[in-house]
């Protein structure tokens, strides 16, 4: 494998476990992380890191503090609500029309793809629940055929911020959420677009209820 290309694989890696770890809050809002520490944090050299988060703060995730390192951003209540509801709006009708193109063949991939989120749940890994759940999720709303939807989508889910994952990590409510992706496979497999549809709906809902105030 060319080496530009290994280096390009180890920056999408990084920068995937960079996101998520913005995301499930354990790189903590209003902190500032160095580079070598988070190269320490992530097991890999610091240059790799800055690469990745090249990408995070054009995304909004993290701003440069010179001669510091990385704050990561904070996310105010109203912008979860303005997130959750663009969310809300998009992705449930997404999935609806998803339903019908997924090929039987797709299905088992699928399933593994819903079973990755389950065993970070139970295993309590935050950072691999959230890159899970985020490559499911749009890899089942890439059969809708809009790739402009999928970079929004994408966007957005950045723009989540899911404080309260960890105490549901300890309440074991987690694996609970995560089983609902299975759930949803069981709706696309009966080829129930509606019943997929709600529950979307209620599946993005819990992103601004309860995961991200952490009640």
């Amino acid at each position: 494998m060319p080496t530009a290309r290994k280096k390009g694989i180890l920056r999408d890696r990084v920068r995937n476990a960079l996101r998520a770890a913005v995301v499930s809050g354990e790189l903590a809002p209003g902190t500032v992380y160095s580079a070598p520490a988070l190269a320490e944090r992530f097991g890999v050299s610091a240059t790799p890191v800055r690469e990745a988060m090249i990408d995070l703060i054009a995304e909004g995730l993290a701003v440069v503090q010179p001669n510091k390192g990385y704050l990561v951003t904070e996310v105010s209540p109203k912008a979860l609500d303005e997130v959750s509801e663009l969310r809300l709006l998009l992705e449930p009708p997404s999935v609806r029309s998803a339903v019908p193109r997924v090929p039987e063949a797709d299905l088992p991939r699928l399933r593994r793809l819903a079973q990755d989120i389950v065993t970070a749940a139970e295993l309590g890994d935050l950072v691999g629940y959230i890159e899970a759940d985020r490559v499911f999720h749009l890899t089942l709303l890439g059969y809708a055929d809009n790739g402009r939807l999928l970079d929004v989508v994408s966007g957005l889910r950045a723009q989540t911020r899911l404080l309260g994952l960890a105490p549901l990590v300890e309440s074991g409510r987690l694996v609970e959420s995560a089983n609902e992706h299975h759930h949803l496979l069981d709706f696309v497999e009966s080829r129930d677009a509606v019943a997929a549809e709600l529950l979307m709906h209620r599946h993005i809902g819990h992103v601004r209820t309860l995961w991200a105030a952490g009640s």
